[in-house]
């Protein structure tokens, strides 16, 4: 480089010349760690049906599957991911038939915060819009699972039509 250009043009060629340098030198070691994986583990172990890991992770993970089947209109999908006592309370057919009628879906469900209760059980905190809510989950047959409230399992002893009509005379019905 001669004495002709600018001083900042110069610096700005030897960083360059540095940075390609190490660029280099880096990708030529040795010592490159292996590239991690794509994605989040739980959530793919989740997705799968396999054996989810029982962390805290792996019970975020779940909720979160649970929160955008269920705010994507895929509540099929969601019931599937009950505990046993939820799926024994409502069957499937029926919870979708109360979903589809009540339930305001397209509304993004995110999950905000988290904790283990004992070894197999976590509680989340999701929120939608403005409002925010705690959920269990617990694992059961190597998954994390939703565990419905107190108040969602008396709501679906009722049976989807029933329930329904419950819905709409308490104006929680979104499609009333």
């Amino acid at each position: 480089m001669d004495n002709s250009h600018p001083k900042h043009l110069r610096l700005g060629a030897v960083a360059l010349a540095a940075v390609a340098t190490l660029t280099l030198a880096a990708a030529c070691t040795e010592e490159t760690p292996e590239p991690e994986p794509a994605g989040n583990p739980a959530a793919a172990a989740a997705e799968a049906g396999g054996p989810q890991p029982k962390t805290l992770d792996g019970a975020k993970a779940a909720a979160q599957i649970v929160f955008d089947r269920f705010s994507g209109g895929d509540f099929a999908g969601a019931w599937d991911m009950y505990t046993a006592a939820g799926k024994k309370a409502i069957s499937k057919d029926d919870y979708v038939k109360l979903n589809t009628a009540c339930s305001r879906k397209g509304l993004a469900i995110q999950l905000t915060s988290a904790r283990m209760e004992g070894a197999d059980k976590a509680v989340v905190i999701a929120k939608q819009l403005v409002a925010a809510q705690s959920y269990t989950m617990v694992y059961e047959q190597d998954a994390w699972k939703l565990e419905p409230a107190k108040e969602g399992l008396s709501l679906y002893k009722m049976g989807a039509t029933k329930a329904i009509a419950a819905q709409k005379k308490a104006g929680t019905c979104a499609n009333s």
